[in-house]
């Protein structure tokens, strides 16, 4: 495998963690954005905003010039189940907070948002609503036409084989007829290219269509390396923070003594 040193890895400090099973893949969606640099970014289905913001914050640190849609009712749904106002609030104010001027939040219906995208114009489409077999394979449907020639689509939980799940199973015939790439861990992310456009040599995607076997399973192993490195990160900071936090003098006056070298 050539050397590929993913930029989430240099540079990637999250500035939105919540709880959300897409943790395990924001290493690829930062590094995918800065490989692709798209003018327009849209997901179906946000709820929290981990992958939308992890999209945002590529955008904004890779100065790529483009504009992020995230579409979702906020009502939850039946895998969700419902939820109050307080989610799509808490979002909105870390889009105005952080992105403000590109992002933009469509609070309504998928199938009424479509009308708002001309054809061809999305270079990133994130599929991560509800996820029976029928609602995903008419979201994809109906927004291909949507994407971009050479544009990317992203299916979340591939590999989720529980409830009514049914991505997986739309996923596996997509890949009978589409550029595919799929990631196994944490609950999956299938990565698709649209036929057409003209073809870049970037490395990312090289890697992902357009390399040995071998050499995909090292990306793959790679992203699981990357989530796991993130993750100890992260708690080792949380740990760091409390024993500050406990070192200090009662009352929260004073600084603590220099050390000494």
């Amino acid at each position: 495998m050539n050397i590929y040193f993913p930029p989430s890895i240099q540079k990637f400090e999250p500035k939105r963690m919540v709880f959300s099973t897409w943790v395990d893949h924001m290493a690829f969606g930062y590094d995918l954005v800065e490989c692709i640099r798209p003018k327009v970014v849209v997901e179906l289905g946000t709820y929290n905003g981990l992958s939308f913001f992890t999209f945002c914050q590529s955008m904004k640190e890779n100065d790529v010039e483009g504009m992020c849609y995230a579409v979702d009712t906020w009502e939850g749904d039946s895998h969700t189940g419902g939820y109050d106002t307080s989610i799509i609030d808490d979002v909105r104010a870390h889009a105005r907070e952080h992105y403000r001027g590109i992002t933009y939040l469509l609070q309504m219906y998928f199938n009424d948002a479509v009308q708002h995208f001309e054809d061809e114009t999305i270079d990133l489409l994130h599929i991560d609503g509800l996820h029976t077999y029928e609602a995903v394979k008419e979201d994809f449907e109906t927004w291909f036409p949507k994407v971009s020639p050479g544009g990317i689509v992203l299916f979340h939980d591939i590999e989720a084989r529980m409830k009514d799940y049914g991505v997986w199973k739309f996923w596996g015939e997509l890949q009978a007829s589409h550029e595919t790439f799929t990631f196994l861990h944490g609950f999956g992310l299938g990565v698709l290219r649209k036929a057409g456009g003209q073809r870049e040599t970037l490395q990312l995607l090289e890697l992902l269509f357009h390399s040995r076997p071998g050499e995909q399973q090292k990306l793959r192993q790679l992203y699981v390396h990357a989530s796991h490195y993130m993750d100890t990160r992260r708690k080792a900071r949380r740990l760091d923070a409390q024993l500050n936090n406990q070192a200090q003098p009662k009352g929260g006056q004073g600084k603590l003594p220099a050390a000494k070298t």
